[in-house]
């Protein structure tokens, strides 16, 4: 796509990213990107030529970004299903590396920071992901995704593509009318003798949130958090949201509460009140709105 600019007239870009200052001399052309997040956010952008290799998706696209990726031979066939090796990163000759967790820049996966950046190759982690409590969304927001839109706009020269994003993303958020019926929820990620849920901070309590539901996990503060049966089952929420992932399915997850003879007492798994969100819409991205939207739908259609 056309640059909005004259790339002299802001570069190099420094940002402090995640406690590590980045920089960037130019608008990038080579790109290798890790998690569905961060790939999904340059195909939004028009910015898919970029990409020169793709790893650690976390299932298929959605039908808005399908051709936009069906054009881009590195998001058709990612490197790898896993965090890549620094090798084969290096390989692909990056000028940066677009990572949707910072356990994907280290010396285990694509290099340390400080390493990759003495040899000319840049890191961007999205700023959601950061641990650092100083760095961290506490809570995350949608404009702490919308900001994370427009700075990947900043570093690739295409201010105005995020621009125009951002505004049909908050234009979209605007006219959905929540559910106003205080349904309660857990929202279940993994797990099976210990369940792993969306704790208070993160992005499944924003899509909560956005959507009207009351999050049973909501006062703790984590993004992602262990969660006792115990507890679930003592506060027998109205709906149960399960992450649909292919390693650990929703259908697997309704199976597992309702042969689990504490779980089957719930209210939600007896009246089967269930919502599906796919895993790469869980974190901060450019699918988190619809993802609201989704949720409210599924809701609309649950007899409670």
């Amino acid at each position: 796509m056309d640059d909005d600019g004259p790339a002299s007239d802001t570069f190099p870009v420094r940002i402090d990213n995640c406690g590590f200052v980045t920089e960037i001399p130019a608008p990038p052309e080579r790109v290798v990107t890790i998690k569905s997040s961060t790939t999904e956010m340059l195909l939004a952008l028009g910015l898919g030529d970029r990409i020169v290799g793709t790893a650690f998706l976390d299932g298929p696209v959605p039908d808005a970004l399908a051709q936009a990726a069906a054009d881009v031979p590195a998001v058709a066939e990612p490197m790898t299903d896993e965090a890549p090796g620094s090798e084969a990163v290096l390989d692909l000759e990056p000028e940066l590396i677009y990572a949707g967790w910072e356990s994907n820049v280290t010396a285990e996966t694509a290099g340390d920071r400080d390493t990759l950046a003495g040899l000319g190759v840049a890191t961007y982690v999205s700023p959601a992901a950061c641990k650092d409590p100083g760095y961290m969304p506490d809570p995350l927001t949608f404009d702490d995704v919308f900001g994370e839109i427009e700075q990947v706009g900043t570093i690739f020269a295409a201010e105005d593509a995020a621009a125009d994003l951002v505004a049909e993303q908050r234009s979209a958020l605007e006219a959905i009318e929540a559910d106003d019926r205080g349904l309660t929820a857990l929202w279940y990620s993994s797990g099976d003798d210990v369940p792993y849920v969306g704790a208070g901070i993160g992005a499944p309590q924003m899509i909560m949130d956005a959507a009207g539901l009351e999050n049973v996990a909501g006062g703790v503060h984590d993004t992602w958090t262990s969660f006792a049966w115990e507890e679930a089952v003592a506060a027998d929420p109205d709906v149960i949201v399960l992450v649909d992932a292919a390693w650990n399915t929703a259908a697997a997850k309704m199976e597992r509460l309702a042969r689990n003879p504490a779980t089957a007492e719930m209210t939600a798994v007896r009246n089967e009140s269930y919502v599906v969100v796919p895993f790469p819409a869980t974190e901060a991205g450019v699918r988190n709105v619809d993802a609201v939207a989704d949720v409210v739908d599924q809701l609309g259609e649950l007899d409670l």
